[in-house]
């Protein structure tokens, strides 16, 4: 036992693992490629039982800021039909919505069957950045805490399977990832000023995590923690999971064959001046 704890010890030390016992190194693109091409398919195989089923599916994403959420919902939707997975990325809230009960603007994208929706942060800003840089009043905020678990409850029983996701991410990490936002011209459009005033409240967003998860991690709607700071392995792990939560069934493939084409009989192609894209590779 003892040698175990010391091989564990200095496989942290030497930065191959965290504290969770998670890899820490990178991982080979080729490698991970395979991986994804295995789970993509999975992916497309639950896509077909969503269809055939009418099943509602609702997967939410959080975490800090530059946790890797675009990433991996990039990786998800990628090879499936944007007609059966959507991704729902609200701005902020216009004059109206603020009039509005809290939640009700998130409800009109709730899914309907044979839908997939994936929430790129959620109802669960009021519990986050909203609570952290003072846009609601901590009244507010418990009011949320406390709403939060009876509409997923309502939710669930309405037939939708319900998955949350918090991403989470090193201060390390987050240093480099916002540097390198900096640094990259094709990446500085995803700095913005809030990633700034929250880089500082590091601590401030501890807190409002840990109070989040202590109201809101339900046995009808429990938070799923995943390690994202190596982003490869992350994405794998999370899709991985929600694969194992959803009773989807294995897609059989398809017995297909191509038919012959048609001859081309009396057609010609046309002499027609039609402007051409330069082929300059």
């Amino acid at each position: 036992m003892g040698k175990k704890k010391n091989k564990k010890r200095a496989r942290e030390q030497a930065g191959l693992t965290g504290p969770d016992g998670q890899p820490r190194t990178k991982m080979p693109r080729k490698e991970y490629e395979a991986q994804m091409a295995i789970l993509q398919g999975e992916l497309v195989a639950l896509q077909e039982w969503v269809k055939s089923t009418g099943a509602k599916i609702c997967i939410v994403f959080e975490g800090r800021d530059t946790a890797g959420k675009g990433g991996t919902i990039k990786r998800i939707v990628e090879r499936v039909s944007p007609r059966v997975f959507r991704v729902v990325a609200l701005p902020t809230p216009t004059d109206r919505e603020k009039s509005q009960m809290y939640l009700q603007r998130y409800m009109a994208h709730f899914p309907a069957a044979g839908e997939v929706v994936i929430f790129d942060r959620s109802w669960y800003n009021r519990a986050g950045v909203e609570r952290v840089m003072g846009f609601c009043t901590p009244e507010q905020t418990q009011k949320f805490l406390n709403m939060a678990p009876l509409v997923e409850k309502a939710m669930v029983d309405s037939g939708i399977i319900l998955l949350k996701y918090w991403l989470e991410v090193s201060a390390d990490e987050q240093t480099r990832r916002l540097q390198s936002r900096m640094d990259d011209p094709r990446k500085t459009w995803k700095l913005s000023p809030m990633d700034l005033k929250s880089y500082k409240r590091w601590y401030d967003y501890s807190r409002a995590r840990d109070a989040m998860f202590a109201a809101t991690d339900t046995a009808w709607a429990p938070w799923f923690v995943a390690n994202n700071d190596v982003k490869k392995r992350g994405r794998l792990n999370i899709i991985s999971h929600l694969l194992s939560q959803v009773p989807y069934e294995p897609y059989p493939g398809l017995d297909v064959e191509l038919p012959k084409r048609q001859k081309a009989g009396n057609y010609r192609e046309p002499t027609l001046a039609v402007r051409r894209v330069p082929t300059q590779f």
